[in-house]
């Protein structure tokens, strides 16, 4: 079965108790709301569900929900796990319609990190200050991520949200008014993506250097 394909069954029993039950059973409770519907609860099998969480598209990707024998295009908006041991406890799906928008977080692939000349040349590190950012399109456009380039970083060199590129038909939340913003507007929203930042033993010698200056300077004379 495809990650995006799951079995779902229609609930009646609603509660804690009935929620219990339901796990002691091997299944997850959930519900299935939005697309101008009333919600509905449903419930899958969690051994299905375990296979595909290490699947980083199954997080931003249109799931066929198959409940009752009707499919239904949606996406995952929430899920709850157990804090301690490997259980899905809860999950909220949302339908979506091809002729209406959605909104949905899609991680970030960073490619050419190694290739750049502030790592290959310069020893630098790269710091990813983002891994996904909330995009705004029509299902039939959404992407599985969004890849950032960082193959011509040097030394100090940044990617800010606005220096993305949006595949077609996608827009990023964040900058939706990124436009008619000024210039200190604009500053606070667009945050850095990635950064390459000088080596550490650089940056550790430099304090050291400045540390022993600071020491070898002569105390001013008293009185």
């Amino acid at each position: 079965m495809s990650i995006f394909e799951l079995e779902a069954e229609s609930r009646s029993d609603m509660g804690k108790g009935a929620s219990r039950r339901l796990r002691r059973d091997g299944k997850v409770p959930a519900i299935v709301y939005g697309g101008g519907e009333e919600p509905q609860a449903i419930t899958l099998v969690h051994s299905e569900i375990l296979k595909r969480l290490d699947h980083e598209a199954f997080y931003s990707h249109i799931l066929s929900l198959k409940v009752d024998g009707k499919k239904l295009d949606t996406v995952l908006r929430d899920m709850q796990r157990h804090p301690s041991k490997p259980v899905v406890m809860h999950m909220d799906f949302q339908r979506v319609q091809a002729n209406e928008t959605l909104r949905v977080n899609v991680p970030l692939h960073f490619i050419g990190e190694e290739d750049s000349p502030g790592v290959k040349l310069q020893h630098g590190v790269v710091t990813h200050n983002i891994v996904d950012i909330e995009i705004e399109c029509l299902p039939g456009n959404l992407p599985e991520y969004i890849e950032v380039d960082c193959s011509g970083l040097e030394v100090g060199d940044s990617i800010h949200l606005s220096g993305l590129k949006a595949p077609s038909g996608v827009k990023f939340v964040d900058l939706l008014n990124f436009e008619n913003l000024d210039e200190e507007e604009r500053g606070e929203i667009d945050q850095t993506v990635v950064m390459i930042a000088a080596p550490r033993v650089e940056a550790e010698e430099g304090e050291a250097g400045e540390a022993g200056a600071a020491e070898g300077e002569p105390k001013p004379a008293e009185g």
